[in-house]
């Protein structure tokens, strides 16, 4: 009889290993078909990796819940979350090629596995559960991290699973933002656009042989220079206000010199760039013009212009700072 019940014994042990063994190595089959390594659960998969063991498991598995239809919120971050929870899983798996692994990364799907959502009792994303290896109810033995953890997901991930599982994370491998393939690709297109390129330049047919293009730089730049763009944008003030009074009126220009509203730098650019485009006309083109009444005759009309749109910005700087600026006239004029 003795012998008997050690016969027996010895085969229910051997049995249990032999059907521990299998788990993982169908677990290591699935990891193995995931390019990150996070293996894919659903009501099925949950049932038969982690149904209630009479003695402890030899490995954990790492839950990441996801909901397909939510991953578009941006106040939950499914999406950016799931990324971040593959690049710690092929990391782990990239620092500990072993082939006896003690945690397993795995996600699970709303739509997919609402039982297995009902058995951790999930009602709410993002979540992740640590099932260590002695628990046996899904949602009273695991490891539930905290939903603060969710803000650094990635450092808060390593802490939680070095504190839960005694193992160690190692270095996190972010993969590159461009691969070897398109590398590749880039230096060939590159190579092949060279040669264009340089016919290009040496026949002189390039966007920089172009003198409209830096006639319009030119241009740009004055007017930058002029409204008061730079310190629109290092002040961060705005184009324009709403009026406190009638909320349907917007304010353009403000008067006082505390505050100097983007469409006025914009305005007082303007007319300087007018002015600054006659005087171009002027010294540049106007020479050129062999008809002396035409030359009189654009003559005045840039002098003309340009004293109106100088007269317009100092009214509205007299308006907005309440400092006159005026004209000194010889004392034999009075």
């Amino acid at each position: 009889m003795l012998s008997s019940f050690i016969v027996v014994s010895v085969s229910l042990v051997i049995s249990k290993a032999e059907s521990q063994s299998h788990l993982i190595d169908h677990l290591l089959v699935l990891q193995s078909q995931s390019k990150s390594g996070v293996i894919h659960l659903d009501d099925q998969s949950v049932s038969k990796f982690l149904r209630s063991p009479k003695t402890p498991r030899p490995y954990s598995l790492l839950i990441f819940f996801d909901a397909v239809q939510l991953r578009d919120k941006s106040d939950l971050s499914l999406r950016d979350l799931s990324q971040e929870f593959a690049v710690v899983a092929s990391s782990f798996i990239a620092n500990h090629n072993s082939a006896n692994p003690k945690l397993f990364f795995c996600d699970i799907e709303f739509r997919e596995s609402k039982s297995s959502f009902n058995l951790f009792g999930v009602n709410s994303l993002p979540n992740l559960y640590l099932v260590g290896p002695a628990a046996k109810s899904l949602k009273d033995d695991s490891e539930r991290m905290q939903q603060a953890g969710f803000t650094r997901f990635t450092e808060s991930l390593v802490d939680f699973i070095e504190s839960k599982t005694k193992l160690t994370v190692g270095p996190i491998h972010r993969p590159p933002i461009i691969s070897k393939t398109q590398v590749g690709s880039i230096l060939g297109f590159l190579l092949i656009w060279s040669a264009f390129a340089a016919k290009k330049v040496f026949s002189g047919e390039t966007v920089l042989h172009n003198p409209r293009i830096w006639l319009s730089g030119a241009i740009f730049v004055y007017f930058f220079s002029v409204s008061g763009a730079m310190h629109t944008i290092i002040r961060r003030m705005p184009m324009f206000l709403m009026d406190r009074d009638d909320p349907d009126k917007l304010i353009f220009f403000y008067r006082g010199t505390g505050v100097q509203l983007g469409l006025e730098g914009f305005a007082a650019g303007f007319l300087y760039t007018v002015v600054g485009l006659l005087l171009a006309f002027v010294s540049h083109v106007l020479v050129y013009v062999k008809d002396p009444k035409a030359q009189r005759l654009a003559m005045l009309f840039s002098i003309l212009v340009s004293f109106w749109a100088v007269k317009q910005v100092i009214f509205l700087d007299n308006w907005k700072t309440g400092y006159a600026i005026h004209g000194f006239w010889p004392s034999s004029w009075n």
